[in-house]
């Protein structure tokens, strides 16, 4: 007589240890390239807690609003600008309450380690001497970074002599490798690239009045099924959790 009640108990132990696979499933973030080195390190804070190690795709932040806006299914997105981001609310891609911007960075020109280059501020003949010297990385316009770069440069009245030297890449992280291998003198990248890099130094920075604030917002997406993406976005956009971003170069917002 007690076969039946072991076997109810064994199946009901089935459900829950599903239900229980099902919560902890690992959330999918989709990140902005330039957060590779901080945001590894904050799913490994997130896993030291005793939490689900989340999944992070990093890609230009244009790249992962196009996925998400062609159906694809994740958890959290982090945009190196507020435009994709505004995009992707516009089209209610995003949860509104979610949305928090939660970082900051800096544009700058990277040089190989080990040269002696400087970027003049002024005047802009100078400056656009030392920038056409070689071909110049930088990122796509579609990309953050590369829009970044070229407003700076078109404020500091050198972007129709810079033009023609340019040398385009999918995102910054591959802006950066262009000079680490010295396929290009001198790239535009974000302060936190350069210092990720030791094959690369920063030759100069651009005044903040040149362009648009860098900011980094986060949201959860509307796709997003995980009990465990609302907890992660909740500890990046703590006070903890932005600290393991400053330690890589961010600013906290």
């Amino acid at each position: 007589m007690k076969y039946p009640v072991l076997v109810a108990m064994l199946a009901v132990g089935g459900v829950a240890t599903g239900a229980d696979a099902a919560q902890r499933a690992a959330p999918l973030v989709l990140a902005a390239a330039s957060l590779q080195e901080s945001m590894t390190a904050a799913a490994d804070a997130w896993a030291a807690k005793g939490h689900v190690r989340p999944t992070i795709s990093f890609a230009a932040s244009s790249a992962l609003a196009r996925q998400v806006e062609a159906g694809a299914t994740a958890d959290l997105f982090v945009s190196a600008d507020e435009d994709w981001m505004n995009e992707l609310a516009k089209r209610r891609l995003i949860v509104p309450t979610s949305r928090v911007t939660f970082l900051g960075n800096r544009l700058v020109v990277a040089a190989a380690a080990g040269t002696t280059v400087r970027i003049p501020s002024r005047p802009p003949a100078a400056l656009a001497r030392v920038l056409t010297a070689g071909p110049l990385a930088m990122a796509d316009t579609p990309v953050p970074a590369g829009r970044y770069g070229q407003e700076a440069l078109e404020a500091l009245g050198v972007w129709k002599q810079v033009a023609p030297r340019v040398v385009r890449a999918e995102n910054v992280r591959a802006t950066l490798a262009l000079v680490e291998r010295g396929a290009a003198p001198l790239g535009i990248v974000y302060a936190t690239d350069a210092k990720a890099s030791t094959r690369v130094r920063i030759a100069g920075v651009f005044p903040a009045s040149t362009h648009p604030a860098i900011t980094y917002p986060i949201a959860r997406l509307t796709t997003s099924r995980n009990p465990e993406a609302e907890a992660f976005r909740r500890f990046l956009t703590s006070r903890q959790g932005k600290a393991i971003f400053v330690r890589y170069g961010f600013s906290a917002r």
